[in-house]
């Protein structure tokens, strides 16, 4: 259910990232090489950016798949930034909401996609939903499981938390709710990434002090490229990557031992 990326590094072309690698994240909206739920990606697509100087990012999202948007390579042909977060979807309910389904969510300076899907969706979620303020649940940008994920994690940052607890706390509270479910989370900021891999497939690439790329798969055949262990916090920036376990209960912190720029034992598999 869906593949998804993030980037900070050198500004570049949007095309570079997202378009002219051999396994690209446009590729893989048809021909996925590690996909393990649903095998394309053509129920809407979407990236959010950031400008110099702006924290507030851009965001270009679309119902349909992305190769059938001709708008969509001009545009990655032509717009740089320093930090991307892209995604293409198959949809777990088809027709949801259409473009307002598609990832990445946005507010203020964060955006956010989750890969993944929540076990009996909707009614699993309805104690969790019950926790937010009626607000929260008026601000949804879509009635998908995705959207809830994402007014859980956003609750929890408005509420002070840091993005690493913020995101390992909401994934702790849906899987006890809804044990079954994959909650592949990617959040960045434009400066920092938070992810976890929870049921589905997470790789990373590290140049440290130049840039972390966090995706799905891997977009080309870089012998650089490490998988992420299942239930793992991965917090990334353009210094290091860590990588941290998540066990414990819906309220318990990550540990804070971590290994910077290299994978855990076992993540290569």
């Amino acid at each position: 259910m869906c593949r998804h990326l993030a980037c900070v590094g050198p500004e570049a072309p949007l095309r570079d990232l997202l378009v002219a690698p051999a396994h690209s994240l446009f590729r893989q909206s048809w021909e996925p090489r590690r996909q393990r739920y649903g095998t394309v990606n053509a129920d809407g697509f979407g990236v959010g950016w950031y400008a110099p100087g702006d924290p507030v990012p851009a965001r270009y999202r679309r119902t349909g798949p992305v190769w059938a948007d001709p708008s969509f390579t001009d545009l990655a042909r032509v717009v740089r930034s320093g930090a991307v977060l892209a995604a293409v979807r198959d949809a777990t309910e088809a027709g949801a909401d259409g473009e307002a389904a598609a990832a990445p969510f946005a507010a203020g300076r964060w955006l956010f996609s989750h890969n993944g899907a929540v076990a009996g969706w909707p009614g699993s979620l309805a104690a969790a939903a019950g926790t937010l303020p009626p607000v929260r649940l008026l601000e949804l940008e879509a009635r998908t499981d995705s959207a809830l994920v994402w007014a859980l994690v956003l609750h929890r940052l408005r509420s002070g938390e840091e993005a690493g607890p913020a995101v390992a706390g909401a994934v702790r509270e849906v899987a006890a709710a809804a044990p079954a479910s994959r909650l592949n989370l990617l959040l960045t900021d434009g400066e920092t990434i938070t992810a976890t891999a929870w049921g589905d497939t997470l790789w990373y690439l590290a140049e440290p002090g130049r840039r972390a790329v966090v995706a799905s798969e891997p977009y080309d055949d870089d012998p650089r490229w490490r998988e992420v262990p299942d239930r793992t916090l991965l917090t990334a920036t353009r210094a290091a990557v860590l990588l941290d376990p998540m066990d414990g209960g819906p309220d318990t912190p990550p540990p804070a031992g971590a290994n910077a720029g290299t994978p855990q034992e076992g993540a290569q598999r």
